[in-house]
């Protein structure tokens, strides 16, 4: 009989943490949702103390998933945080308390400047307090791969005695090695198990030395039985463990781990697809799973193979992680029922009429542009469409621009819409793209500083659309502004807009 692993997915708390990564309240929704289609067991919301942003998009992710997926929330040891944590999720079905506190030597004498006994005794108040408003808690040992193993064990020994009902082993920095941390967690769970059978054993792991995935099977082959990912890999620093390379080594090599998981891996690739269309952070073409190249085959050789036996040269089926074998690919003439038929391959409903021939015609238009329109359009296409259908009504509207570049002195023109009032205006800048945004930046008012701009093609053709992600400062705070079309100067200025959208959406809320 196989073990089923339990798997959390945190990409919405530590995922998010990485710069450039923010997504705003309709975006995280939204991604919940996919994370239920994918059926992990828990989402980790977010840190809701944090901000008053964070508190309100952990409770609506609670409120939007939480009847059929386990939600928490992360909290520091301290009872402003856990009152955060439980007021943002006590409407989930099945919520549960995250506590985390640092073990190491380090975070104790350095981060907390405290004896070890006071940090030990700060974490069982803590647990004391969390229980005394839900029944399931989390202790996470940060740190726990750099700990005094004795006093680790002590840490975990007296937390569990005052209620917590699973204890997380955390690699915070990414410093374990797989034997290592196999055996830090065999040693863990032979203690646990003596202590009391009913506690859950889990592990958290980052990868700075490339090492998560690897620590994370190790981990599971020595009795972890839940595990702590982020889609894509995504995390601080080098990022944390890649939750579809997980699951698909313990499917592949179940002979091998005994375990299995109740992720509908069929779900692996659109998962991995919307993150990367809401964050804008691209995964690098060879990353193992929801890679690009991940099941392409250039070599002679290898397609040789392949063309005779799949097996030749592939371990697993594409379509077990959601890539389809064969793309069909579309064009103008491609008509409602080819249309239909791609937008519920990628595992989209088109049960309304009305929307389905609105985005139908958008389809046409795209297809005008592009002549042949592939999977990668269509997703993102469908996506931009329903996250501005969430958004509700946008601040300000791209209605026309006009931009001359070249050997003098580039210069823009731009129309912008607010509701009915018109505005429109001129600048030049550096280039073609500065020269918009100076004149976006005169016609709104807003002052902004850009961060960071990044264009990139997410389809094949010549006549590809581009995607423009930008970040903005604004009072101290970051924007993210995203957008597409075959114009990359049009996805610029738009990308920019909703930029500052975004701003004035958080200034006025």
């Amino acid at each position: 009989m196989t073990r089923n692993i339990i798997v959390l997915d945190t990409t919405l708390r530590d995922g998010e943490q990485v710069p450039g990564a923010k997504m705003n309240v309709h975006q995280k929704v939204e991604f919940a949702q996919q994370l239920k289609r994918l059926r992990v067991n828990i989402i980790e919301a977010g840190f809701p103390a944090s901000s008053a942003g964070d508190f309100q998009s952990v409770q609506q992710i609670a409120r939007s998933v939480g009847d059929s997926v386990s939600i928490t929330a992360l909290a520091r040891a301290v009872k402003s945080d856990i009152d955060a944590v439980y007021e943002s999720i006590k409407m989930a079905q099945d919520p549960f308390i995250h506590i985390v506190l640092g073990t190491s030597s380090v975070h104790v004498e350095k981060k907390f400047n405290r004896s070890k006994d006071a940090v030990l005794q700060m974490g069982i108040d803590a647990v004391k307090y969390a229980k005394t408003l839900l029944p399931q808690v989390q202790y996470s040992t940060e740190d726990a791969s750099r700990s005094d193993f004795e006093y680790l064990w002590r840490t975990i020994e007296a937390v569990v005695k005052a209620g917590a009902t699973m204890i997380n082993i955390p690699d915070t920095v990414g410093y374990a090695v797989p034997e290592e941390f196999g055996e830090l967690i065999r040693k863990i769970n032979e203690r646990l198990k003596n202590l009391n059978d009913k506690v859950l054993l889990s592990v958290h792991c980052h990868n700075d030395l490339g090492l998560a995935t690897a620590n994370t099977l190790s981990a599971i082959l020595n009795g972890a039985d839940k595990i702590e990912c982020t889609v894509n890999g995504l995390g601080e620093r080098a990022g944390n463990t890649s939750l579809e390379e997980v699951v698909m080594a313990l499917k592949v090599r179940e002979n091998i781990y005994q375990c299995s998981s109740n992720i509908e891996t069929k779900e692996l690739l659109r998962t991995a697809r919307l993150l990367t269309y809401l964050t804008g952070l691209d995964v690098q073409v060879n990353k193992a799973i929801t890679g690009d190249n991940a099941f392409a085959h250039s070599s002679g050789i290898h397609q040789d193979g392949l063309l005779k036996d799949k097996n030749v040269y592939e371990i697993m089926d594409p379509r077990d992680v959601g890539a389809e074998s064969m793309e069909l690919v579309l064009t103008a003439r491609s008509g409602r029922h080819a249309f239909r038929h791609a937008v519920e391959k990628l595992g989209f409903e088109t049960g309304d009429t009305e929307q389905f021939e609105a985005l139908f015609q958008k389809f046409l238009t795209l297809a005008d542009l592009k002549k042949e329109v592939y999977d990668h359009d269509l997703f993102y296409l469908i996506n931009r469409d329903r996250e501005q259908a969430a958004s509700g009504t946008v601040l300000y509207e791209l209605a026309e621009f006009h931009v001359v570049t070249g050997s003098v002195q580039p210069s823009a023109t731009i129309k912008l819409k607010r509701g009915e009032e018109s505005l429109k205006g001129s600048a030049t800048g550096d280039g073609p793209v500065d020269a918009i945004y100076s004149a976006i930046k005169q016609l709104t008012g807003f002052n902004t500083e850009l961060k960071h701009y990044k264009i990139n093609s997410i389809s094949r053709g010549q006549e590809a659309i581009g995607r423009v992600s930008i970040g903005l400062e604004a009072n101290g705070k970051h924007y993210a502004g995203r957008a597409m079309d075959t114009d990359i100067i049009k996805a610029s200025a738009l990308a920019f807009l909703n930029g500052i959208n975004a701003a004035l959406l958080d200034r006025d809320s």
